[in-house]
């Protein structure tokens, strides 16, 4: 497009792309809460317009829009193309976020909530939901972020786009720390997965079952353990080797989650000693237990 730094009316542009139902509205809404202009469902052919400062009006030095299988002249497969050269372009920090979400939550949350899937109107949802994610595989191999939402809260959801894109996040490596139940299932998100199970169980200890790995006689029955130590130890050595080298390789996202049987006990703790840890050493961490959580039937537009 021939255009330098000096031609744009944005700096920075956050495009908000992915599954139908797996919440980019509702991402919109939050960045648009961080101080961005938010515009969703802008046809393609007018982003220029929008973007340099030929096309003439004021506009946020921050932008963020919201284009999806709906969006008009929208092309799955001719995005990494037709993107390319605001990518391009010199001193404008440009991100692609992908919302995806396993296909039978999304099945869900288009039945509970009695919405249509804009590729289902004639036929099953399911078959909708799989047309789109075959439409839009080229996109999310694209994207410099894909948020899995099948196990987030919108609560959860507006704390990773704080966390990436509020004024101040800059491209520092920002770290979450999950503790989760194996019975659940793997958090989509993570990087590296530690599992604790080889830990003494806190819930065959009548007094300490009720509880969670942030109460304080929990913690010193797991702190007890003669194997925490040396867990602990090796695992922070081997952390500290490899964020310098994440840092970098301009990583700026990383998730690390601890296991456990019931994921309320020795995950949790392992997790917060890890926070303190990290913290300690000047990073940008945050903290999720999944199951001490309680998911939320919101509206996932």
């Amino acid at each position: 497009m021939g255009k330098t730094t000096a031609d744009f009316k944005a700096a920075r542009v956050v495009i908000v792309t992915g599954m139908s139902g797996a919440g980019k509205s509702s991402a919109l809404n939050f960045l648009e809460d961080a101080g961005f202009e938010a515009i969703d469902n802008l046809p393609v052919s007018l982003l220029g317009r929008l973007l340099w400062r030929e096309g003439g009006g004021e506009i946020s030095n921050s932008v963020a829009v919201g284009l999806d299988i709906r969006t008009r002249d929208f092309h799955a497969d001719a995005f990494p193309r037709e993107f390319a050269p605001l990518r391009a372009a010199e001193d404008i920090d440009v991100s692609v976020v992908f919302l995806d979400c396993d296909s039978a939550v999304l099945g869900q949350r288009f039945t509970q909530t009695r919405r249509k899937h804009p590729l289902a109107a004639d036929r099953p949802v399911m078959d909708g939901i799989q047309q789109e994610r075959e439409l839009m595989a080229t996109v999310r191999e694209a994207a410099d972020l894909v948020i899995d939402t099948t196990e987030l809260t919108l609560a959860d959801l507006r704390t990773v786009l704080e966390r990436r894109f509020t004024p101040g996040a800059g491209h520092e490596l920002t770290v979450s720390v999950v503790s989760f139940a194996y019975g659940r299932g793997l958090p989509r998100e993570a990087d590296l997965v530690f599992d604790v199970r080889f830990l003494e169980n806190p819930h065959y200890v009548d007094g300490l079952r009720p509880g969670t790995g942030l109460d304080q006689d929990v913690a010193d029955y797991i702190a007890k353990d003669p194997a925490f130590p040396k867990f602990f130890g090796t695992l922070v050595e081997l952390l500290d080797g490899l964020m310098p080298r994440y840092d970098e390789e301009g990583k700026s996202y990383l998730t690390i989650a601890f296991g456990c049987t019931g994921g309320r006990h020795r995950s949790v703790f392992s997790a917060e000693r890890l926070v303190d840890h990290l913290r300690d050493q000047g990073r940008r961490v945050f903290v999720r237990h999944r199951e001490l959580g309680t998911p939320a039937n919101a509206d996932w537009s």
